[in-house]
Protein backbone atom coordinates (compact mmCIF):
# COMPACT_ATOMS: atom_id res chain seq x y z
CA UNK A 1 0.00 0.00 0.00
CA UNK A 2 2.82 2.42 0.84
CA UNK A 3 4.53 1.45 -2.41
CA UNK A 4 1.36 2.38 -4.33
CA UNK A 5 0.90 5.60 -2.40
CA UNK A 6 4.47 6.70 -2.99
CA UNK A 7 4.53 5.70 -6.65
CA UNK A 8 1.29 7.52 -7.50
CA UNK A 9 1.60 10.55 -5.23
CA UNK A 10 3.47 12.61 -7.83
CA UNK A 11 0.82 12.01 -10.50
CA UNK A 12 -2.00 12.89 -8.12
CA UNK A 13 -0.16 16.00 -6.92
CA UNK A 14 0.93 17.08 -10.41
CA UNK A 15 -2.05 19.41 -11.11
CA UNK A 16 -1.38 21.15 -7.77
CA UNK A 17 2.36 21.39 -8.42
CA UNK A 18 1.74 22.95 -11.84
CA UNK A 19 -0.79 25.41 -10.38
CA UNK A 20 1.52 26.45 -7.50
CA UNK A 21 3.04 29.83 -8.52
CA UNK A 22 5.84 29.48 -5.95
CA UNK A 23 7.26 26.23 -7.33
CA UNK A 24 7.65 26.95 -11.07
CA UNK A 25 6.69 23.45 -12.27
CA UNK A 26 5.44 23.04 -15.83
CA UNK A 27 4.78 19.90 -17.91
CA UNK A 28 8.48 19.58 -18.84
CA UNK A 29 9.70 20.01 -15.24
CA UNK A 30 7.05 17.60 -13.98
CA UNK A 31 8.21 15.03 -16.52
CA UNK A 32 11.82 15.51 -15.35
CA UNK A 33 10.87 14.95 -11.68
CA UNK A 34 8.80 11.86 -12.52
CA UNK A 35 11.52 10.45 -14.76
CA UNK A 36 14.28 10.89 -12.18
CA UNK A 37 12.16 9.16 -9.53
CA UNK A 38 11.48 6.25 -11.86
CA UNK A 39 15.17 6.00 -12.76
CA UNK A 40 15.85 5.59 -9.04
CA UNK A 41 13.21 2.84 -8.91
CA UNK A 42 14.96 1.03 -11.77
CA UNK A 43 18.29 1.09 -9.93
CA UNK A 44 16.60 0.00 -6.71
CA UNK A 45 14.83 -2.93 -8.39
CA UNK A 46 18.00 -4.18 -10.08
CA UNK A 47 20.15 -3.81 -6.98
CA UNK A 48 17.65 -5.10 -4.41
CA UNK A 49 16.64 -8.11 -6.50
CA UNK A 50 20.29 -9.13 -6.62
CA UNK A 51 20.95 -8.24 -2.98
CA UNK A 52 17.99 -10.12 -1.50
CA UNK A 53 19.12 -13.37 -3.14
CA UNK A 54 22.40 -12.94 -1.26
CA UNK A 55 21.63 -11.16 2.02
CA UNK A 56 18.01 -12.04 2.74
CA UNK A 57 14.55 -10.70 2.01
CA UNK A 58 13.59 -9.47 5.47
CA UNK A 59 16.35 -6.97 6.29
CA UNK A 60 16.39 -5.35 2.88
CA UNK A 61 12.60 -5.04 2.69
CA UNK A 62 12.47 -3.31 6.08
CA UNK A 63 15.36 -1.03 5.10
CA UNK A 64 13.67 -0.09 1.83
CA UNK A 65 10.45 0.90 3.60
CA UNK A 66 12.36 3.07 6.08
CA UNK A 67 14.32 4.80 3.30
CA UNK A 68 11.50 5.74 0.97
CA UNK A 69 9.18 6.77 3.82
CA UNK A 70 11.70 9.26 5.27
CA UNK A 71 12.45 10.69 1.83
CA UNK A 72 8.77 11.00 0.92
CA UNK A 73 8.13 12.86 4.18
CA UNK A 74 11.04 15.22 3.46
CA UNK A 75 9.65 16.02 -0.01
CA UNK A 76 6.75 17.87 1.62
CA UNK A 77 9.16 20.59 2.80
CA UNK A 78 11.03 21.42 -0.44
CA UNK A 79 10.84 24.87 -2.03
CA UNK A 80 12.14 24.20 -5.54
CA UNK A 81 11.58 21.49 -8.18
CA UNK A 82 15.24 20.44 -8.34
CA UNK A 83 15.44 19.48 -4.67
CA UNK A 84 12.17 17.61 -5.16
CA UNK A 85 13.69 15.74 -8.11
CA UNK A 86 16.72 14.67 -6.03
CA UNK A 87 14.51 13.42 -3.18
CA UNK A 88 12.22 11.58 -5.59
CA UNK A 89 15.26 9.87 -7.12
CA UNK A 90 16.54 8.75 -3.70
CA UNK A 91 13.08 7.61 -2.59
CA UNK A 92 12.78 5.69 -5.86
CA UNK A 93 15.89 3.63 -5.05
CA UNK A 94 14.25 2.39 -1.85
CA UNK A 95 10.84 2.05 -3.45
CA UNK A 96 12.16 0.00 -6.36
CA UNK A 97 13.46 -2.68 -4.02
CA UNK A 98 10.10 -3.37 -2.38
CA UNK A 99 8.26 -4.93 -5.30
CA UNK A 100 10.61 -7.82 -6.24
CA UNK A 101 11.26 -8.60 -2.59
CA UNK A 102 7.60 -8.66 -1.55
CA UNK A 103 6.50 -10.78 -4.52
CA UNK A 104 9.39 -13.18 -4.01
CA UNK A 105 8.45 -13.65 -0.35
CA UNK A 106 4.75 -14.10 -1.09
CA UNK A 107 5.53 -16.72 -3.72
CA UNK A 108 7.79 -18.62 -1.33
CA UNK A 109 5.15 -18.61 1.42
CA UNK A 110 2.22 -19.61 -0.81
CA UNK A 111 1.02 -23.08 -1.93
CA UNK A 112 2.41 -23.96 -5.37
CA UNK A 113 -1.04 -23.92 -6.99
CA UNK A 114 -1.86 -20.45 -5.66
CA UNK A 115 1.17 -18.51 -6.88
CA UNK A 116 -0.73 -16.22 -9.28
CA UNK A 117 -3.32 -15.32 -6.67
CA UNK A 118 -0.63 -14.69 -4.04
CA UNK A 119 1.14 -12.28 -6.40
CA UNK A 120 -1.97 -10.42 -7.51
CA UNK A 121 -3.31 -10.27 -3.94
CA UNK A 122 -0.06 -8.66 -2.81
CA UNK A 123 -0.32 -6.10 -5.58
CA UNK A 124 -3.86 -5.10 -4.61
CA UNK A 125 -2.13 -3.23 -1.79
CA UNK A 126 -0.38 -1.12 -4.41
CA UNK A 127 -3.69 -0.02 -5.90
CA UNK A 128 -5.32 0.54 -2.51
CA UNK A 129 -2.46 2.96 -1.89
CA UNK A 130 -3.04 4.55 -5.30
CA UNK A 131 -6.76 5.01 -4.58
CA UNK A 132 -6.01 6.54 -1.18
CA UNK A 133 -3.56 8.90 -2.86
CA UNK A 134 -6.16 10.14 -5.34
CA UNK A 135 -8.78 10.48 -2.60
CA UNK A 136 -6.31 12.40 -0.43
CA UNK A 137 -5.63 14.70 -3.41
CA UNK A 138 -9.37 15.43 -3.63
CA UNK A 139 -9.44 16.27 0.08
CA UNK A 140 -6.37 18.50 0.28
CA UNK A 141 -6.43 20.15 -3.17
CA UNK A 142 -6.75 23.94 -2.97
CA UNK A 143 -7.06 26.67 -5.55
CA UNK A 144 -3.70 28.12 -6.55
CA UNK A 145 -1.79 24.85 -6.15
CA UNK A 146 -2.05 24.39 -2.38
CA UNK A 147 -2.27 20.96 -0.73
CA UNK A 148 0.57 19.07 -2.36
CA UNK A 149 2.86 19.39 0.68
CA UNK A 150 0.32 17.64 2.91
CA UNK A 151 0.22 14.70 0.51
CA UNK A 152 3.94 13.94 0.80
CA UNK A 153 4.03 14.52 4.56
CA UNK A 154 1.07 12.20 5.18
CA UNK A 155 2.59 9.59 2.86
CA UNK A 156 5.69 9.27 5.04
CA UNK A 157 3.88 8.74 8.36
CA UNK A 158 2.39 5.19 8.14
CA UNK A 159 5.85 3.61 8.30
CA UNK A 160 5.97 4.65 11.97
CA UNK A 161 3.45 1.85 12.54
CA UNK A 162 4.46 -0.55 9.77
CA UNK A 163 8.20 -0.83 10.43
CA UNK A 164 7.90 -1.95 14.10
CA UNK A 165 5.32 -4.56 13.03
CA UNK A 166 7.68 -5.82 10.32
CA UNK A 167 10.58 -6.06 12.76
CA UNK A 168 8.47 -8.11 15.20
CA UNK A 169 6.43 -10.34 12.89
CA UNK A 170 8.00 -10.60 9.40
CA UNK A 171 9.88 -13.93 9.01
CA UNK A 172 12.80 -14.64 6.73
CA UNK A 173 12.12 -16.73 3.63
CA UNK A 174 12.75 -20.44 4.35
CA UNK A 175 14.01 -20.95 0.78
CA UNK A 176 16.58 -18.22 1.32
CA UNK A 177 17.64 -19.74 4.66
CA UNK A 178 18.00 -23.22 3.14
CA UNK A 179 19.94 -21.99 0.10
CA UNK A 180 22.45 -20.39 2.48
CA UNK A 181 23.07 -23.47 4.61
CA UNK A 182 20.64 -22.68 7.46
CA UNK A 183 18.53 -25.81 6.99
CA UNK A 184 17.31 -26.13 10.58
CA UNK A 185 16.10 -22.52 10.65
CA UNK A 186 14.48 -23.03 7.26
CA UNK A 187 12.64 -26.16 8.43
CA UNK A 188 11.31 -24.37 11.50
CA UNK A 189 9.85 -21.52 9.42
CA UNK A 190 8.51 -23.91 6.77
CA UNK A 191 6.84 -26.15 9.38
CA UNK A 192 5.30 -23.17 11.15
CA UNK A 193 3.70 -21.88 7.93
CA UNK A 194 2.92 -25.30 6.42
CA UNK A 195 5.00 -24.89 3.27
CA UNK A 196 7.43 -27.17 1.43
CA UNK A 197 11.09 -26.40 0.96
CA UNK A 198 12.65 -26.59 -2.49
CA UNK A 199 13.76 -30.26 -2.86
CA UNK A 200 17.07 -29.08 -4.34
CA UNK A 201 18.03 -27.84 -0.88
CA UNK A 202 17.15 -31.13 0.81
CA UNK A 203 18.63 -33.77 -1.51
CA UNK A 204 22.09 -32.25 -1.77
CA UNK A 205 21.85 -31.58 -5.53
CA UNK A 206 22.96 -28.01 -4.88
CA UNK A 207 25.60 -27.47 -2.16
CA UNK A 208 24.21 -25.56 0.81
CA UNK A 209 25.49 -22.03 0.99
CA UNK A 210 26.52 -21.84 -2.67
CA UNK A 211 25.81 -18.36 -3.96
CA UNK A 212 23.23 -17.80 -6.66
CA UNK A 213 24.63 -17.07 -10.08
CA UNK A 214 22.09 -14.33 -10.71
CA UNK A 215 21.85 -12.70 -14.10
CA UNK A 216 24.32 -15.21 -15.59
CA UNK A 217 21.76 -17.95 -14.95
CA UNK A 218 18.91 -15.84 -16.37
CA UNK A 219 20.80 -15.37 -19.63
CA UNK A 220 21.65 -19.08 -19.99
CA UNK A 221 19.52 -21.96 -21.24
CA UNK A 222 16.69 -22.70 -20.55
CA UNK A 223 15.94 -19.19 -19.25
CA UNK A 224 17.37 -16.78 -21.84
CA UNK A 225 14.42 -16.65 -24.29
CA UNK A 226 11.89 -16.13 -21.52
CA UNK A 227 14.16 -13.58 -19.84
CA UNK A 228 14.40 -11.32 -22.89
CA UNK A 229 10.68 -11.54 -23.76
CA UNK A 230 9.69 -11.00 -20.12
CA UNK A 231 11.83 -7.86 -20.06
CA UNK A 232 10.01 -6.58 -23.16
CA UNK A 233 6.60 -7.35 -21.64
CA UNK A 234 7.61 -5.69 -18.34
CA UNK A 235 8.82 -2.61 -20.21
CA UNK A 236 5.43 -2.28 -21.92
CA UNK A 237 3.42 -3.11 -18.80
CA UNK A 238 5.10 -0.54 -16.58
CA UNK A 239 5.00 2.07 -19.35
CA UNK A 240 1.20 1.75 -19.23
CA UNK A 241 0.98 1.78 -15.42
CA UNK A 242 3.17 4.84 -14.85
CA UNK A 243 2.13 6.69 -17.99
CA UNK A 244 -1.52 6.53 -16.98
CA UNK A 245 -1.00 7.10 -13.26
CA UNK A 246 1.19 10.15 -13.91
CA UNK A 247 -0.72 11.86 -16.70
CA UNK A 248 -4.33 10.57 -16.78
CA UNK A 249 -5.67 13.58 -14.78
CA UNK A 250 -3.93 16.04 -17.11
CA UNK A 251 -4.97 14.11 -20.26
CA UNK A 252 -8.59 14.22 -19.13
CA UNK A 253 -8.28 17.92 -18.35
CA UNK A 254 -7.06 18.34 -21.93
CA UNK A 255 -10.30 16.59 -22.93
CA UNK A 256 -12.13 19.44 -21.12
CA UNK A 257 -13.05 17.63 -17.89
CA UNK A 258 -12.75 19.63 -14.65
CA UNK A 259 -10.13 18.90 -11.97
CA UNK A 260 -12.62 17.02 -9.76
CA UNK A 261 -13.57 14.57 -12.51
CA UNK A 262 -9.95 14.29 -13.71
CA UNK A 263 -8.86 13.13 -10.24
CA UNK A 264 -12.00 11.01 -9.98
CA UNK A 265 -10.92 9.13 -13.10
CA UNK A 266 -7.61 8.32 -11.39
CA UNK A 267 -9.51 6.91 -8.40
CA UNK A 268 -11.73 4.78 -10.64
CA UNK A 269 -8.78 3.58 -12.72
CA UNK A 270 -7.08 2.18 -9.60
CA UNK A 271 -10.30 0.80 -8.12
CA UNK A 272 -10.64 -1.14 -11.35
CA UNK A 273 -7.06 -2.27 -10.84
CA UNK A 274 -7.90 -3.76 -7.42
CA UNK A 275 -10.88 -5.77 -8.72
CA UNK A 276 -8.95 -6.76 -11.84
CA UNK A 277 -6.05 -8.13 -9.77
CA UNK A 278 -8.29 -10.43 -7.75
CA UNK A 279 -9.98 -11.73 -10.89
CA UNK A 280 -6.69 -12.05 -12.80
CA UNK A 281 -5.04 -13.99 -9.96
CA UNK A 282 -7.92 -16.44 -9.75
CA UNK A 283 -7.91 -16.98 -13.52
CA UNK A 284 -4.11 -17.11 -13.71
CA UNK A 285 -4.03 -20.05 -11.29
CA UNK A 286 -6.41 -21.92 -13.60
CA UNK A 287 -5.11 -21.16 -17.08
CA UNK A 288 -1.50 -20.23 -16.09
CA UNK A 289 -0.28 -16.65 -15.53
CA UNK A 290 1.27 -16.65 -19.02
CA UNK A 291 -2.00 -17.22 -20.89
CA UNK A 292 -3.89 -14.88 -18.57
CA UNK A 293 -1.22 -12.21 -19.11
CA UNK A 294 -1.55 -12.45 -22.90
CA UNK A 295 -5.33 -12.03 -22.66
CA UNK A 296 -4.99 -9.11 -20.26
CA UNK A 297 -2.44 -7.25 -22.41
CA UNK A 298 -4.56 -7.59 -25.55
CA UNK A 299 -7.68 -6.56 -23.64
CA UNK A 300 -5.82 -3.49 -22.36
CA UNK A 301 -4.93 -2.50 -25.91
CA UNK A 302 -8.55 -2.67 -27.05
CA UNK A 303 -9.90 -0.76 -24.04
CA UNK A 304 -7.28 2.00 -24.24
CA UNK A 305 -8.12 2.59 -27.89
CA UNK A 306 -11.81 2.75 -26.92
CA UNK A 307 -11.09 5.60 -24.48
CA UNK A 308 -10.60 7.88 -27.48
CA UNK A 309 -14.36 7.58 -28.15
CA UNK A 310 -16.50 10.38 -26.72
CA UNK A 311 -19.02 8.93 -24.25
CA UNK A 312 -21.41 10.31 -21.62
CA UNK A 313 -19.69 10.94 -18.28
CA UNK A 314 -21.02 7.74 -16.69
CA UNK A 315 -19.82 5.74 -19.69
CA UNK A 316 -16.34 7.22 -19.35
CA UNK A 317 -16.18 6.21 -15.69
CA UNK A 318 -17.29 2.64 -16.51
CA UNK A 319 -14.79 2.32 -19.36
CA UNK A 320 -11.92 3.66 -17.23
CA UNK A 321 -12.84 1.22 -14.44
CA UNK A 322 -12.69 -1.77 -16.81
CA UNK A 323 -9.49 -0.41 -18.40
CA UNK A 324 -7.86 -0.25 -14.96
CA UNK A 325 -8.91 -3.87 -14.33
CA UNK A 326 -6.95 -4.96 -17.39
CA UNK A 327 -3.99 -2.56 -17.54
CA UNK A 328 -2.68 -3.01 -14.01
CA UNK A 329 -3.23 -6.77 -13.91
CA UNK A 330 -1.26 -7.27 -17.14
CA UNK A 331 2.04 -6.33 -15.52
CA UNK A 332 1.33 -8.22 -12.30
CA UNK A 333 0.62 -11.40 -14.28
CA UNK A 334 4.09 -10.99 -15.78
CA UNK A 335 5.50 -11.00 -12.23
CA UNK A 336 3.41 -14.07 -11.37
CA UNK A 337 4.80 -15.84 -14.43
CA UNK A 338 8.37 -14.89 -13.46
CA UNK A 339 7.90 -16.07 -9.87
CA UNK A 340 6.43 -19.41 -10.98
CA UNK A 341 9.08 -20.05 -13.63
CA UNK A 342 12.26 -19.45 -11.64
CA UNK A 343 13.75 -21.47 -8.77
CA UNK A 344 14.08 -19.91 -5.33
CA UNK A 345 17.83 -19.20 -5.52
CA UNK A 346 17.34 -16.82 -8.44
CA UNK A 347 13.69 -15.81 -8.05
CA UNK A 348 14.30 -12.40 -6.49
CA UNK A 349 17.03 -11.68 -9.05
CA UNK A 350 14.63 -12.61 -11.87
CA UNK A 351 11.88 -10.46 -10.39
CA UNK A 352 14.34 -7.63 -9.80
CA UNK A 353 15.54 -7.86 -13.40
CA UNK A 354 11.97 -7.86 -14.70
CA UNK A 355 11.03 -4.90 -12.51
CA UNK A 356 14.31 -3.09 -13.19
CA UNK A 357 14.13 -3.34 -16.98
CA UNK A 358 10.42 -2.62 -16.69
CA UNK A 359 11.28 0.64 -14.94
CA UNK A 360 12.75 1.81 -18.22
CA UNK A 361 9.19 1.52 -19.47
CA UNK A 362 8.00 3.30 -16.36
CA UNK A 363 10.41 6.12 -17.21
CA UNK A 364 9.16 6.16 -20.78
CA UNK A 365 5.48 6.33 -19.77
CA UNK A 366 5.59 9.82 -18.22
CA UNK A 367 7.86 10.98 -21.06
CA UNK A 368 5.35 9.76 -23.68
CA UNK A 369 2.43 11.36 -21.85
CA UNK A 370 4.29 14.59 -21.12
CA UNK A 371 5.52 14.91 -24.72
CA UNK A 372 2.05 14.42 -26.15
CA UNK A 373 0.60 16.81 -23.58
CA UNK A 374 3.18 19.48 -24.37
CA UNK A 375 2.44 19.10 -28.10
CA UNK A 376 -1.30 19.41 -27.53
CA UNK A 377 -1.88 15.81 -28.69
CA UNK A 378 -2.60 14.08 -25.38
CA UNK A 379 -6.26 13.53 -26.23
CA UNK A 380 -7.05 11.31 -28.09
CA UNK A 381 -3.62 10.31 -29.46
CA UNK A 382 -2.26 9.46 -26.02
CA UNK A 383 -4.75 6.61 -25.71
CA UNK A 384 -3.87 5.27 -29.17
CA UNK A 385 -0.17 5.32 -28.24
CA UNK A 386 -0.85 3.42 -25.01
CA UNK A 387 -2.99 0.90 -26.93
CA UNK A 388 -0.04 0.06 -29.20
CA UNK A 389 2.12 -0.46 -26.12
CA UNK A 390 -0.40 -2.97 -24.73
CA UNK A 391 -0.44 -4.85 -28.04
CA UNK A 392 3.36 -5.17 -28.07
CA UNK A 393 3.29 -6.48 -24.47
CA UNK A 394 0.81 -9.19 -25.43
CA UNK A 395 2.87 -10.25 -28.42
CA UNK A 396 6.07 -10.46 -26.32
CA UNK A 397 4.44 -12.57 -23.60
CA UNK A 398 2.96 -14.92 -26.20
CA UNK A 399 6.51 -15.81 -27.26
CA UNK A 400 7.47 -17.13 -23.81
CA UNK A 401 7.27 -20.75 -22.65
CA UNK A 402 6.16 -22.25 -19.34
CA UNK A 403 8.91 -24.43 -17.86
CA UNK A 404 8.40 -27.53 -15.71
CA UNK A 405 10.10 -27.89 -12.33
CA UNK A 406 12.45 -30.53 -13.78
CA UNK A 407 13.49 -28.18 -16.61
CA UNK A 408 14.12 -25.38 -14.11
CA UNK A 409 16.16 -27.62 -11.81
CA UNK A 410 18.21 -28.95 -14.72
CA UNK A 411 18.88 -25.43 -15.94
CA UNK A 412 20.09 -24.32 -12.51
CA UNK A 413 22.41 -27.31 -12.08
CA UNK A 414 23.86 -26.99 -15.59
CA UNK A 415 24.59 -23.30 -15.06
CA UNK A 416 26.16 -23.91 -11.64
CA UNK A 417 28.36 -26.63 -13.13
CA UNK A 418 29.47 -24.31 -15.95
CA UNK A 419 30.18 -21.55 -13.42
CA UNK A 420 32.33 -23.96 -11.38
CA UNK A 421 34.25 -25.02 -14.49
CA UNK A 422 34.80 -21.38 -15.44
CA UNK A 423 36.09 -20.67 -11.94
CA UNK A 424 38.54 -23.57 -12.13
Amino acid sequence: MLDGFDAVVLGAAMPMLIDDPNLAVDAATGTFIATLGLFGMMLGALAMGWATDRFGRRKLLIGAVIAFSILTFATGFVNDPYTMAVLRFAAGVGLGGCLPTAISMMTEFSPSHRGSFATTLTMTGYHVGAVLTALLALLVAQEGGGGWREMFIIGGLPSLILVPLMIIFLPESPDYLASHGRLEDAKKVANHYGIELDPMHLDGSVPAGQAAVGTKLLLAKPFVRNTVLIWVASFMGLLLVYGLNTWLPQIMRAAEYDLGNALGFLVILNLGGIIGLLVAGWIGDRITPRIAGIIWFLGSAALLAALAIKLPLLGVYVLIFVTGAFVFSSQVLVYAFVAANHPSRVRATALGGSAGVGRLGAISGPIVGGTLLGAGLAYPWGFFAFAIVGLIGGIALSGTKTRTKDELATGVLDTLERAELDRK
